[in-house]
């Protein structure tokens, strides 16, 4: 399965695109940023501090050029229980500091899954997780900006929402027309430009950043710069028991969901980034948003898409995404905050249109049941519930499937040469599903006093397949055979301690098994004639 993005330019490095894509991606990052703060249920700046400290450690460290990290839903969902149970141990104010604790943790967890080089397991993600990974991203993204056409809780309606609806159409036109003129500018950069001027200029009233941050709670986006403390929490026993476990599933929701980004970016850009390099540099920078007062994050699928769509290549492009974003809420604020929700909503819903994976409807009839199946239940799961349990659900049942297919491989074909020596054959992998069928094909009470069993076509996987060769030979002790192993691997005949006690054990060379082959399959041959 491979995913369809025609949208995306394979184009080089440029400053230029760089530059400007970081911008949009900046003005793209406001809104969720503050929204995910109030999800965690804490301030609007730490938000936006979180964002800047992810974006700018990652880009500067990171494994992935072009990839965007900032606050995130996914992490939010875990912090607003943090923040909560925080709050009531030590007071209104002591959550945030809590807060703060857990996310260092949590980047010090990363740290050392990436200085383990852990982040290469991401190579077990088979394509179907990939592909319900994005559609299940897709509609989550698109959900949440369904909370931008809510006024004090409900849904605005009446002329309010057909300017809302007209905005975000018109930003979306203007997205899909311009590339097709030019693709010198960022096309969502444009159409926030081109409907902010048509808002402020033309005193339509409609929601905009400021009323957006005034109506959660917010009183707006200005601040100063983010400034060193250590979280002021108790240093003690119970303090560690209650962060721990919080930490341990923030670092593993932000690495999963930023290394299945990174795997979708290298494929967005034909380029391949270091998973290692990114948990490390995850890691960092939660460290940092710990010690300077920011809610922490993982990559964005979202703003990486709009980055890579509107050009942005190198480490520039998120480098510039976070110092705007610093220059947005120290100095530029009050224009920030002027842009209306409907261009930033509508920029979001092309990025919908441009994640979900359309192919899936084409290949869906295609592909192995099993594959649909993996799919749909890691789309539904990443809806209602959270990245890592989709991603860990589909792996799972991707195994499971796996294991089964290869299971019913396991044969065993049999001969008898002249001399009456019984020979089997196994062909197949031999491991913890298929051990039952393989010790079925053998006819213990049946079979003579001689008995090879050639392991040349086959594999031994795990412990349970040393177990059944090990019950194997036991069986045939207990009625006198003479069992002879053959073509086993020099690490699987140390393991086979019993079976060494009962049978004759000998490793001929196999050199597909690491090992070199000698004449016995033509001893076979020539004693069966």
């Amino acid at each position: 399965m491979k995913f369809n993005f025609s949208f995306i330019d394979k184009r080089q490095v440029s400053v230029k695109d760089d530059i400007m894509a970081g911008i949009t991606v900046a003005l793209a990052l406001v809104p969720e940023a503050v929204a995910f703060a109030f999800v965690a249920g804490v301030s609007p700046i730490v938000g936006l501090y979180g964002a800047f400290m992810m974006g700018i450690v990652t880009a500067i460290f990171g494994g992935r050029p072009g990839m965007i990290s900032g606050a995130t839903g996914a992490l939010a969902v875990v912090m607003v229980s943090l923040v909560a149970e925080g709050n009531q141990m030590g007071g209104d104010s002591a959550g945030l500091q809590y807060l703060f604790a857990t996310i260092v943790l949590a980047g010090l967890i990363q740290m050392t899954a990436g200085i383990l080089k852990l982040g290469k397991f991401i190579r077990m993600v088979p394509q179907s997780v990939m592909m319900g990974f994005v559609n299940g991203l897709a509609i989550v993204i698109f959900t949440s900006q369904l909370g931008m056409f809510k006024t004090n809780g409900e849904y605005i309606s009446g002329s309010a929402l057909y300017v809302m609806l007209g905005l975000v159409l018109l930003t979306m036109a203007i997205m899909y027309i311009l590339p097709k003129f030019s693709k010198k500018v960022p096309a969502a950069l444009v159409a926030i430009i081109v409907v902010s001027c048509i808002v402020i200029f033309g005193g339509v009233e409609t929601e905009t950043v400021r009323s957006f941050v005034i109506a959660k709670g917010g009183t707006g986006i200005k601040a100063g710069l983010p400034s060193f403390n250590v979280p002021m929490i108790p240093l003690n026993w119970e303090t560690l028991r209650f962060i721990s476990p919080y930490a341990f599933i923030l670092a593993m929701i932000g690495l999963i969901e930023s290394l299945m980004t990174l795997t979708l970016v290298d494929e967005l850009t034909e380029t391949r980034g270091s998973g290692n390099r990114e948990c490390v540099a995850q890691g960092l920078a939660n460290i940092t948003n710990g010690f300077f007062g920011g809610m922490g994050g993982c990559a964005m699928i979202g703003q990486s898409i709009i980055n890579i769509k509107s050009g942005g290549r190198g480490r520039l492009s998120g480098i510039v995404a976070a110092l705007a974003l610093l220059g947005f809420i120290v100095f530029a604020s009050t224009y920030i905050e002027m842009i209306p929700i409907a261009a930033l909503v509508g920029v979001m819903f092309m990025v919908v249109i441009g994640t979900f994976a359309w192919s899936t409807f084409k290949i869906i009839n295609k592909i192995p049941l099993a594959d649909v199946i993996v799919i749909v239940l890691v789309t539904v799961l990443t809806v209602l519930f959270d990245l890592a349990v989709a991603v860990a659900a589909g792996v799972v049942v991707s195994a499971l499937v796996f294991a089964w297919e290869n299971a019913v491989k396991i044969r065993v074909s049999n001969v008898t040469d002249r001399k009456g020596v019984k020979h089997y054959i196994v062909h197949g992998p031999l491991f913890f599903a298929s051990t039952t069928s393989f010790i079925s094909k053998f006819d213990v009470k049946n079979d003579p006093k001689e008995v090879v069993i050639s392991f040349e076509e086959s594999r031994i996987m795990d412990q349970s397949a040393i177990e059944a060769i090990n019950k194997l030979a036991e069986r045939y002790q207990l009625i006198g055979t003479n069992v002879h192993l053959r073509y086993l691997s020099g690490d699987c005949v140390k393991l086979i301690k019993r079976a060494e006690k009962i049978c004759d054990v000998n490793i001929l060379k196999d050199p597909d098994y690491h090992v070199a082959i000698d004449d016995y399959r033509k001893k076979v041959v020539d004693a069966s004639i």
